[in-house]
């Protein structure tokens, strides 16, 4: 199966809803008449990510309902990051994954929470990683600091995730993930990374841009480095089944051996 994918880099406007529910629109128009069956946006896209405590009071409207119009307006899905309220006040960092039906196949709360910028206002998800089927392909979805665990992904390409889908909010001085870590993942899973980021500036925040779509083998199909735009790939599923025969670190992986476990001494080997 193939699957014709998009990412949204952007500066959006911070604490501004209604601007960036716009320029969602006008991205998924622009995506999906370019074939785009997917468009993936930064961390927390909807409200911004650097905002204060504005975070919580833009979090108490309907985020979703307009991300899901927008998704059957243009007949694309989408999966934006956004505040979640749950029902007993918790929030989360969050992202929503809709069909172009409007129905909401996942939403994954962030698990690892990073600095002191997640933690002030957010609560940890338990689920890492979230994955959903769409149109043949097995999509695990995390949020930004969730793929700089292997363990993460590595759970995802085990449960059979042919994409990580990754909306981010990557800031200086860490450049390094976007340019190197976001590689090493997709190859030592032998799946595809889609990894979309914030550019510009949100209060002390400095983004670092560098979105990019790689490849099973590393190859990094698109990417742009600064300002706003769309980053295009095509997601194919045999292009990872062979992949992952030539190199096969999840068969050849020894679940068994105790992480915990290690040795105090060498072994006598006289």
């Amino acid at each position: 199966m193939k699957l014709h994918v998009a990412g949204l880099q952007t500066a959006g406007t911070p604490a501004d809803i209604e601007a960036n529910l716009a320029e969602l629109d006008a991205a998924a128009l622009a995506a999906s008449s370019r074939g785009a069956e997917l468009l993936i946006t930064p961390e927390l896209f909807i409200t911004g990510y650097d905002i204060g405590d504005r975070v919580k009071e833009l979090a108490q409207g309907d985020l979703v309902s307009p991300v899901a119009r927008i998704a059957t307006r243009h007949g694309i899905a989408v999966l934006a990051g956004f505040p979640e309220l749950d029902r007993d006040g918790t929030l989360y960092n969050s992202a929503v994954f809709v069909a172009p039906t409007g129905d909401i196949l996942g939403c994954h709360r962030k698990t690892h929470l990073f600095g002191e910028l997640d933690k002030k206002y957010f609560a940890a998800g338990a689920n890492a990683p979230t994955v959903v089927d769409y149109k043949g392909v097995r999509i695990g979805v995390m949020i930004c600091y969730d793929v700089e665990f292997a363990e993460s992904v590595r759970m995802a390409a085990l449960a059979g995730a042919d994409l990580v889908a990754v909306p981010t909010a990557q800031m200086q001085p860490y450049e390094f993930v976007a340019e190197s870590i976001i590689r090493a993942r997709a190859w030592e899973n032998q799946i595809y990374v889609a990894y979309i980021n914030h550019d510009g500036v949100e209060s002390n925040t400095v983004y670092v841009g560098r979105s990019s779509i790689v490849a099973p083998d590393a190859t990094v199909l698109d990417s742009l480095v600064d300002g706003n735009g769309l980053i295009f790939a095509e997601i194919d599923t045999a292009v990872v089944r062979e992949a992952q025969q030539l190199n096969p670190y999840l068969t050849d992986l020894r679940p068994s051996l105790d992480p915990h476990r290690v040795a105090e001494s060498t072994e006598d080997l006289t």
